[in-house]
């Protein structure tokens, strides 16, 4: 008997719009459907309509689970049993959970001491193998690259096609919950698969009728881990922000051509303004996201100062943006991926006595 919630996931919905058949085992945990949320104080400062696309309340945290459904289905489907991967973290966490739903072994790759301890943790629980490399991201995914050749391993981070697939579902989802595609979309942007993605299900749903127009694409990165906006790899990359600290992106091309096809551009903010934008939109907005998913955030407040007055920043398509215009950030990850880095916002608590008298006095202290 089929079990009603098999139904629920990005492949079970738009199962007509990716490349499975019916001898593809669905490996879900029901990812995908995950909110957009308006954000008053964000339109108010814009000019424009804005939606959060809140990415961390998939199963492990990030938008990871949308390629990663995709990328250890078709693996299964060809017979994998054991899926490589190298990691910032978030995607060492997507491939060890689908893949202990598979039943499959994983093993993942990151750059030792260089990753959010919510992430480590979420690889060690799902019970992946962990290695860790004296090296960053880039040297761990060309290692993925190399024993990629042998055949002995499923490769699933985002030079694998599926997980592009996967991902493009969020412009899907978007689209259906606006009536059509947003003006703007501003994503933070590392190894470049999800900007990829998005910009790749927005051309197919347009294509197919089912949206009026195409967005301009905003790409964020940090400034010590910006190849892209500088048009140049980088070999040290650095940056709070651990989930884009990668200085040569797998999906380099596809990045450069959604943002020159859609008339956007990349943008870079600071780790004081990636921090500033987490602290921000967690105690205005109620959104609690890992640095690197602030970026966005960091991008608008350089395009606008927080009064709604345009600024000089330097990606001119979208320091003016038209009243009502709608406009959608990504934000990949919850911020408990990394509540270490969190701690900048965190102050000591007030102790007081147990009783009512002591907490009203502890009150008024703050309220004063």
């Amino acid at each position: 008997m089929k079990h009603p919630f098999n139904d629920c996931g990005v492949i079970a919905r738009y199962r007509e719009f990716l490349p499975v058949t019916d001898a593809t085992p669905v490996i879900s945990l029901s990812e995908g459907s995950t909110p957009l949320i308006h954000s008053p104080k964000l339109s108010a400062i814009t000019g424009g309509e804005v939606y959060v696309k809140y990415e961390g309340l998939n199963p492990t945290g990030s938008f990871k689970d949308r390629g990663m459904t995709m990328a250890i289905s078709k693996a299964a489907e060809e017979g994998a049993h054991t899926v490589l991967c190298a990691s910032t973290g978030n995607t060492s966490a997507a491939a060890a959970a689908y893949a202990a739903r598979a039943g499959m072994k994983c093993a993942v790759l990151l750059p030792a001491g260089r990753i959010a301890g919510g992430k480590m943790v979420q690889a060690y629980i799902y019970g992946a193998s962990v290695i860790a490399i004296r090296g960053n991201f880039d040297d761990a995914l060309r290692l993925v690259r190399e024993l990629g050749e042998t055949g002995d391993f499923a490769i699933v981070n985002s030079i694998n096609p599926y997980r592009i697939e996967g991902q493009k579902t969020a412009a899907f989802e978007i689209i259906e919950e606006l009536g059509n595609a947003p003006d703007i979309h501003i994503l933070p942007v590392g190894n470049a698969g999800n900007i990829t993605a998005y910009w790749k299900g927005y051309k197919e749903f347009k294509e197919l009728g089912r949206s009026g127009k195409l967005p301009r694409m905003l790409g964020v990165q940090a400034a010590g881990a910006a190849p892209l906006y500088h048009g140049a790899p980088m070999d040290n990359p650095e940056t709070v922000a651990t989930a884009i600290r990668i200085g040569r992106p797998a999906s380099w091309d596809g990045a450069k051509a959604a943002v020159s096809e859609s008339g956007g551009c990349f943008e870079i903010v600071e780790d004081s303004e990636i921090l500033a934008a987490q602290k921000w939109l967690a105690s205005n907005e109620g959104i609690f996201v890992e640095p690197a998913s602030a970026a966005p955030v960091a991008a608008l407040f350089k395009c606008f100062n927080r009064s709604g007055k345009p600024t000089q920043c330097d990606c001119c398509p979208f320091r003016q943006i038209q009243p009502g215009a709608k406009v959608v950030l990504t934000v990949t990850g919850h911020g408990l991926k990394d509540p270490d880095t969190a701690k900048h916002a965190v102050t000591a608590p007030i102790e007081t006595d147990a009783t009512a008298q002591a907490v009203r006095e502890a009150l008024a202290k703050i309220s004063n």
